[in-house]
């Protein structure tokens, strides 16, 4: 006769609840069971499984879930959806062996020094082009593999994270600048400053020599758009260094490296106030492929904005609201967008009690007074306040710029005389965008502050009139300190993906050779990593008790 399980077994037995389950797969399977529900013959001692109570407990469970969703989603992330363990050693090997690749092809592909470069067809230069890329590509899926290892059954802790950015980063201390050659620009206003020549008014060209001759000829008459803290750190710089290339690279890149570890600083205690992962926002916010790329191999300003304003913002959480003013005030005299952080300090002082208008006023004094300060002890003026608007380059392919330029063409094609008007419209109308959506921004988002200063941050670059890959990381930073929800990570975590990919390492325009050069990097890392895995998994398991 057929044993037909109770329905509150079936749970307990595999199937749906008065439904079939195993038992019964194994009935037709093997044949027809004893009375006791064992297969004819079998005399081992009986067991039976605990008694269930039904669908009492079951409606229990149901009803602690739904009290305790937050419960019951980190118990189905670590135990019914995470991903197989992914070594940390071979994440670090692969994301080493890939900024080995770009400091190795940096050598003839990267923004060198102008007697030093290379034509672009030339054998030399393709070939670090490919090393280049194909580094970049191992980076990405170095970074990739890290952030599957965080969402694993052993998430590597913020201090071992550290020591694999550590890891990444030293083969580019001593590779040429990559990506940009603005370190060049830098260089050439801290000569300038150190030299007492006004670097608001005057261009590179005003300095002339050997310095000068590397800078882009866009910016050769050009103002600095940087705030007197920069400009005497790279005037400071340039005294120790007298001046000398290459001595002045690898002072430029040590500075970018103290903002970044500024930013690695203040990261997990920003992610730990906001009721984030710290460990999760290291991996997105220090080593991102971009931190690497443009913060540390480029050598840019930006990591020390970013670590300054971190930190400013870390002093405003643990309630030194003057601390937190001064570090703001000197992140934004570095680059001016980081301003958006006093915002962060005066809503914080309101939650802790203090009166609006008290607020305001008091951080609106102390930023006031940290740039008197700051102005007088670098002795530049006060000339970058009138040069923030620095020209945009025209194949720069911010949204407003494209927007600009095909209305312009149009118009053009029209023969409309409003066709030089179209670009500074549009970035008019990029510039009030960004003040709406900043404004939208800190009304929904004021219970988080910090959250709302990387949105305000990410929409003021994305619809600024000039945009570079590496201003991503001014939104992308806090973002990653303070994001709600695994979702926008991930897709913060895709648009870093494409942007490592869109500039050429000697950080001129883009040419079908180069092109063609860059994807067979790509495609070739893409084939060696597909055959480490075919190996990797093609290995024969070892043998219950390790034996051969």
């Amino acid at each position: 006769m057929r044993v037909e399980p109770r329905p509150g077994r079936a749970g307990q037995l595999g199937g749906r609840r008065g439904g079939p389950g195993p038992l019964h797969d194994a009935d037709r399977t093997v044949g027809v069971l004893s009375r006791g529900g064992r297969p004819r013959g079998d005399r081992s001692p009986r067991t039976f499984p605990p008694r269930s109570h039904g669908g009492h407990t079951q409606a229990a469970g149901r009803k602690a879930a739904r009290r305790f969703p937050a419960t019951r989603h980190r118990h189905a992330d670590h135990v019914v959806s995470a991903p197989p363990s992914v070594d940390l050693r071979r994440c670090r090997a692969i994301g080493l062996a890939g900024t080995a690749c770009l400091a190795v092809g940096g050598e003839t592909a990267g923004a060198l020094p102008v007697r030093e470069l290379f034509p672009p067809a030339s054998a030399p230069a393709t070939l670090g082009l490919v090393a280049v890329y194909f580094g970049v590509v191992l980076l990405i899926a170095a970074w990739v593999l890290l952030g599957r290892r965080l969402r694993g059954p052993e998430p590597p802790t913020p201090r071992a994270l550290l020591l694999v950015l550590a890891v990444w980063s030293a083969p580019l201390l001593l590779a040429p600048p990559l990506f940009s050659r603005d370190v060049y620009s830098y260089l050439a206003q801290g000569a300038m400053a150190d030299a007492e020549i006004d670097v608001y008014t005057q261009g590179p060209a005003r300095l002339g020599g050997p310095l000068a001759a590397e800078v882009a000829p866009l910016w050769q008459h050009t103002g600095a758009p940087y705030g007197p803290v920069f400009i005497g750190v790279a005037a400071a710089l340039s005294g120790l260094t007298r001046g000398e290339l290459p001595a002045g690279l690898v002072g430029m890149r040590l500075v970018a490296l103290a903002g970044v570890a500024l930013m690695a600083v203040a990261l997990p205690r920003l992610a730990r106030a906001s009721g984030a992962d710290p460990a999760a926002a290291l991996w997105l916010g220090a080593l991102n492929p971009l931190v690497l790329l443009h913060l540390v191999a480029g050598a840019h300003n930006d990591a020390v904005m970013l670590g300054l304003l971190g930190m400013g913002l870390v002093a405003a959480l643990g309630r030194w609201p003057a601390a937190a003013a001064v570090l703001v005030t000197l992140a934004a005299l570095v680059k001016a967008p980081a301003v958006l952080g006093l915002a962060a300090v005066v809503v914080l002082q309101v939650r802790a009690g203090r009166r609006p208008a008290g607020a305001v006023l008091a951080t609106a004094l102390t930023a006031l007074a940290t740039t008197v300060a700051a102005t007088a002890v670098t002795g530049t003026g006060y000339g970058w306040t009138a040069t923030l608007n620095t020209p945009v380059s025209t194949g720069n392919w911010a949204l407003t710029s494209l927007l600009g330029r095909a209305s312009r063409t149009l118009l053009e094609h029209l023969g409309s005389d409003l066709a030089r008007l179209a670009v500074p419209a549009w970035h008019a109308l990029g510039v009030v965008a960004a003040v709406v959506a900043v404004l939208v921004i800190w009304l929904r988002l004021r219970p988080h502050p910090v959250y709302a200063v990387g949105l305000s941050l990410a929409a003021v670059a994305a619809l600024g009139p000039a945009i570079r890959p590496w201003y991503a990381l001014w939104g992308l930073f806090l973002i990653a300190a303070a994001a709600p929800s695994t979702a926008v990570r991930h897709r913060t975590a895709a648009v870093t993906g494409v942007l490592a990919l869109v500039t050429l390492p000697g950080g001129g325009p883009v040419d079908s050779g180069q092109l063609a050069s860059a994807v067979c990097g790509g495609v070739l890392a893409l084939v060696v990593l597909w055959q480490a895995h075919q190996v990797r998994h093609a290995r024969p398991a070892p043998a219950p008790g390790g034996a051969a």
